[in-house]
């Protein structure tokens, strides 16, 4: 056994349309774009904070994302506060996001953490949360987590 777990480094998504998912990415998430290859049949974003990579793009996918096949679950991004992720709420409501429970939901019944659910322009499952401040809000399913069948 190692040592050491490695951590996540970043996260890798194969999107069919570049230019829609890195406005989405960029314009709606907040993700800075660190590099982007332009190619035509190699285009690719790098996104990050702060210089730290977080998420790369690939335009290499050509449908959307089917969720009955192994692989990617869901991405979740964590900020500090709930209320960051209400004012994130805000925003994707605004960019005409649907989500899949109503505002910010606990990540199971008396949890302090919780967030909000969504899809990204490609269908991928999408979390932003906060590891306190949702014990108030009524989970949406008692049994199980949140962030598993959404």
């Amino acid at each position: 056994m190692p040592p050491h777990a490695p951590r996540t480094g970043h996260i890798g998504l194969s999107v069919t349309d570049l230019d829609r998912s890195l406005a989405f990415y960029r314009d709606v998430i907040g993700l800075e774009v660190i590099t982007e290859g332009k190619e035509e049949d190699r285009r690719f974003a790098f996104l990050g904070h702060r210089g730290a990579l977080t998420l790369t793009l690939w335009q290499q996918a050509e449908a959307p994302f089917e969720r009955g096949p192994a692989g990617l679950h869901h991405l979740a991004f964590e900020v500090d506060t709930i209320d960051r992720v209400r004012a994130y709420e805000a925003e994707l409501r605004a960019y005409g996001v649907e989500f899949a429970y109503d505002g910010v939901v606990p990540h199971g019944e008396g949890a302090a953490s919780g967030g909000i659910f969504f899809h990204d322009p490609d269908g991928i499952r999408l979390e932003i949360y906060a590891p306190t401040g949702a014990e108030s809000a009524q989970a949406p399913v008692a049994a199980a987590p949140t962030c598993g069948f959404f």
